[in-house]
């Protein structure tokens, strides 16, 4: 049996995923993590993407969140992000649709405000496709 630690993600709304889990990979600001049981403590800001989740048994489920926090303690794993949604409850549509609306809008001449703001739509969307991606892999 393959060692496991006690996994939270949540969300400003609610808590997405509670249980024991084999890994957890995300990204953060300076890259991609694998987290496993026994990690050193850790605290990181995370990027929007899918966080991927590795449950005990080994069966894999993915999560959007919209940047955040990991927290990595001895025996626990903790995700605090303001959103965070299961990648089959993203709409693919409609975060392509709000990918081309940012890029769009990144086109055209605006005040570095906007710009900001805009790059973080973005980011946002970008990140859903990415975890979209990252679940039908799990998928197969």
């Amino acid at each position: 049996m393959a060692m496991t630690v006690r996994c939270d993600i949540v969300s400003a709304e609610e808590k997405v995923f509670d249980g024991l889990v084999e890994l957890l990979v995300c990204e953060g600001e300076a890259g991609e993590l694998g987290i496993k049981p026994g990690h050193a403590p850790l605290l990181t800001r995370l990027v929007p993407g899918p966080v991927r989740v590795i449950k005990q048994h080994g069966k894999e489920e993915v999560i959007y969140v919209d940047g955040g926090y990991l927290e990595v303690q001895p025996n626990q794993i903790t995700v605090l992000a303001d959103t965070a949604v299961r990648a089959d409850d993203l709409d693919e549509a409609k975060a392509e649709q709000a990918k081309q609306a940012a890029a769009q809008t990144l086109a055209d001449s605006m005040a570095s405000k906007e710009f900001a703001e805009v790059a973080s739509q973005l980011a946002r969307a970008v990140g859903q496709l990415r975890t979209i991606k990252q679940a039908r892999k799990a998928l197969r």
